[in-house]
């Protein structure tokens, strides 16, 4: 794929269990029929890493897949902006699930993928009357909204139609940026922000990191959640979250409004794509595909579903 800036990005479609191998076009239109999910994976993922394979897998079970590798991982181009320009990345693999002829797309986010799938929601948004396109939040959306005006991935898709999601899923989520108070959220800034750090993430992680700061500070998931509805929003998080304590998912929630987003806390779930059991990507991936025909809530063991 190729996104709105010019950035190459690795994807791959994975056809839903039963259905298309998905060899040629026509027969991925063919499948499409149905919703897809399209998987965000978090800093330092990639599609080739066995957490990401592993969350298709499952996810394929539900549904048509699409994994892809954010600018700066695996083997897509350009530089790790950490959730500011990664926007442009998934709004081109919701394009392109979309351009093989998908009923539905799901955004499912994972830890820095997370913060990105709220971001993407509030940016592109269906507004009444027409798909989301050049208004972004910025068109009566209240307060927050001006925040985003200054965004880069705002600017850059203003105009820009078919990339709104019709669910979203963030789990194990930020919702602020420049979060130290954790030891592994410490050991990230480090490796973000000192030149060590990024020859230890390009060489050692295959993360190549841009050494610019956000200029401007892009529009926060916090400030990006109540910008959803009422595209439906589940956000879950693990009680062992050695990464961002509860404060996290429950400040997403009430921004966003407890009547417009579901809340899973996941007994003994630690962050991400990395630890997330097979039962729990089971009911996300029940939860996205039953979102994208309006069915009644799932009620897992387990969660707290707020």
């Amino acid at each position: 794929m190729r996104t709105d800036d010019g950035v190459g990005i690795d994807a791959c479609h994975q056809p839903r269990e039963g259905g298309s191998d998905g060899r040629d076009e026509g027969t991925a239109r063919a499948a499409g029929r149905g919703p897809a999910i399209v998987v965000a994976h978090g800093f330092t993922g990639s599609l080739e890493r066995p957490a990401v394979r592993r969350v298709s897998q499952v996810f394929a079970r539900h549904a048509d897949v699409i994994t892809f590798s954010f600018r700066g991982h695996g083997r897509s181009g350009g530089r790790s902006t950490v959730g500011d320009r990664e926007v442009l990345d998934l709004a081109a693999a919701v394009r392109w699930a979309r351009s093989l002829g998908h009923s539905a797309v799901v955004t499912a986010g994972f830890s820095m993928g997370g913060s990105v799938v709220l971001r993407h929601a509030a940016l592109h948004r269906t507004e009444a009357g027409g798909e989301a396109g050049g208004a972004g939040p910025a068109a009566g959306a209240g307060p927050a909204a001006g925040a985003g005006d200054g965004d880069a991935a705002h600017r850059m898709h203003r105009g820009r139609t078919g990339a709104h999601t019709d669910a979203v899923v963030a789990v194990s989520a930020p919702a602020r940026w420049y979060y130290r108070g954790t030891p592994a959220m410490r050991r990230v800034h480090w490796a973000i922000q000192h030149p060590a750090g990024r020859l230890v993430s390009r060489y050692g992680l295959r993360t190549r990191i841009h050494h610019r700061d956000w200029d401007p500070v892009p529009l926060s998931p916090v400030e990006a959640a109540p910008l959803i509805a009422p595209t439906p929003l589940l956000v879950v998080h693990g009680d062992r979250d050695a990464y961002f304590p509860l404060d996290h998912p429950y400040s997403l929630v009430e921004a966003a409004g407890p009547a417009a987003a579901e809340l899973w806390i996941e007994r003994g779930f630690g962050h991400a794509e990395n630890a997330a059991p097979p039962e729990l990507l089971e009911r996300i991936a029940a939860w996205a595909t039953a979102r994208t025909g309006r069915a009644p809530r799932h009620h897992g063991d387990g969660t707290t579903d707020g």
